[in-house]
């Protein structure tokens, strides 16, 4: 599908005397249409003419709209070329779990592919060095990977790992494994690790890179981990795309005991 006849429009979809304004209702037309896969990535929408005509609403209200969709990361606004759908139904969505972490995290290094932005062996911040607990005057590796799915981008990471475990790896190991396993095979296998989870927005550079539109809300885990000598071995800021990364938790309750995660 690769033109605004894919996409369906009628007045009699809109409800001016709804809670949700005109704008949104509109919104929400077309990004059911394209999260349910009904319309393709790379389709065009109807130009604002065609949507006004159709729905008989204000072009503020089709602007406001068509912003929305594109800060939401679902379509690009491109000046002489129309709103494209940017969003691919299709790609798979990686889900973690908070009970099997470190397995999670390896076999999401196997099923998906890593590129290689930046590396370099850097003196780190006195808060980074902190953080570590690195000795006076130790170096760290800052690494900046892209991780994808079937050529669709999902997490953006920026991780450093103190110089004497990366002196075992080169540029390119980083380039096809993954830490976890360039990790163990250093001899410091992960064995705890504790993580924040917070929603931010995309940069201009994080947002490039996950073809996003900046401002747009991610998912933002903070982790450090550690080997079985309680060492930190990698610190790790990961950016993940809210519709293509999911973190999943069972909970057990026995009687009127409190809800406790499964293991």
């Amino acid at each position: 599908m690769t033109g605004s006849t894919a996409f369906k429009l009628g007045r009699k979809r809109l409800n001016e005397n709804a809670d949700a304004p005109l704008y949104r209702q509109i919104y929400d037309m077309f990004q059911q249409q394209i999260v349910s896969g009904r319309v393709a990535k790379n389709a065009h929408l109807p130009s604002e003419q065609e949507i006004i005509e159709a729905l008989g609403v204000s072009r503020i209200t089709v602007r406001r709209a068509l912003n929305e969709l594109a800060a939401s990361g679902l379509v690009k606004r491109q000046r002489g070329r129309g709103t494209v759908v940017t969003f691919n139904a299709a790609a798979p969505t990686v889900k973690a779990s908070f009970e099997n972490l470190i397995e999670g995290l390896t076999r999401m290094g196997v099923e998906t592919e890593v590129r290689l932005l930046k590396s370099k062996i850097i003196k780190p911040s006195r808060a980074l060095a902190s953080m570590m607990e690195l000795p006076a005057g130790e170096k760290v590796q800052r690494i900046v990977r892209l991780r994808t799915m079937q050529g669709e981008p999902f997490s953006y990471l920026i991780t450093h790992v103190p110089e004497y475990v990366a002196s075992s790896y080169d540029c390119k190991a980083l380039a096809s494994a993954s830490l976890i396993e360039l990790l163990d095979a250093a001899g410091h296998r992960p064995c705890a690790a504790t993580q924040t989870i917070t929603a931010v927005s995309a940069d201009e550079d994080i947002a490039n890179a996950l073809q996003v539109s900046v401002g747009m809300p991610l998912l933002r885990i903070h982790r450090l981990m550690r080997d079985k000598d309680d060492n930190v071995v990698q610190e790790i800021t990961a950016h993940y795309r809210a519709d293509r990364f999911q973190y999943q938790m069972s909970l057990a309750r026995q009687g009127d005991a409190d809800w406790t995660a499964d293991e």
